[in-house]
């Protein structure tokens, strides 16, 4: 199911795998098969109680999302979860200390999320900022944006889009990160997080 790894230093407890990029493919046509019922994309952010708040702010993120549960496993979308569980495996064999965390899987909302021309999570930011149960991030771009991809602040890398690329990474402020915005091509990526199990 995984086609190569990609080669992350130990240290930066990031894990990096292709996956079969017809996956990819079938995943961008069955959102745009299903594209009216995306919706913008929210953020997180604090109010002046420092509560948090579910807002649309296209300054930090401008994207349509389709969304699905957790526990959504048709069609395309159960062809990725299956690579995304052998990504996972590698990564566990990886970081023997994950072995060590409370069970996890994905029981928020996920989704594919098309990004526009000057689209992108344009702001740093980081994946528990507000539910502290996320271990880890996953996301997959579903495309080629050669001039787009996502820039990791503390490892001081980037990452390019490419079709099939399989991130996760921790999902605390030790990742923050922000998308790298294209003026010349759409991104289309499918992410989401794996948290603790409330059993």
């Amino acid at each position: 199911m995984i086609k190569k790894e990609l080669d992350i230093p130990f240290s930066f407890c990031m894990g990096g795998y292709y996956i079969d990029p017809k996956i990819c493919d079938n995943l961008v046509d069955f959102y745009e098969e299903h594209k009216s019922k995306a919706q913008p994309g929210i953020v997180n952010k604090r109010d002046v109680n420092d509560k948090p708040d579910i807002v649309v702010d296209k300054k930090i993120k401008d994207s349509n999302d389709l969304q699905f549960p957790g526990d959504f496993h048709e069609g395309p979308v159960a062809d990725y979860k299956d690579s995304l569980g052998a990504c996972l495996k590698s990564y566990e064999n990886k970081y023997e200390g994950v072995h060590a965390q409370k069970r996890f899987h994905i029981k928020e909302d996920f989704g594919i999320q098309k990004y526009p021309l000057g689209g992108g999570y344009k702001v740093w930011h980081f994946e528990n900022y507000v539910n502290m149960d996320r271990l880890f991030a996953f996301m997959t771009y579903l495309n080629d944006v050669p001039d787009g991809g996502t820039e990791f602040l503390y490892q001081n890398m980037t990452v390019r889009a490419e079709k099939g690329l399989t991130l996760i990474w921790p999902s605390a402020w030790t990742h923050m990160h922000r998308g790298r915005v294209s003026n010349t091509k759409e991104k289309y990526i499918i992410t989401g997080w794996y948290s603790i199990s409330d059993e």
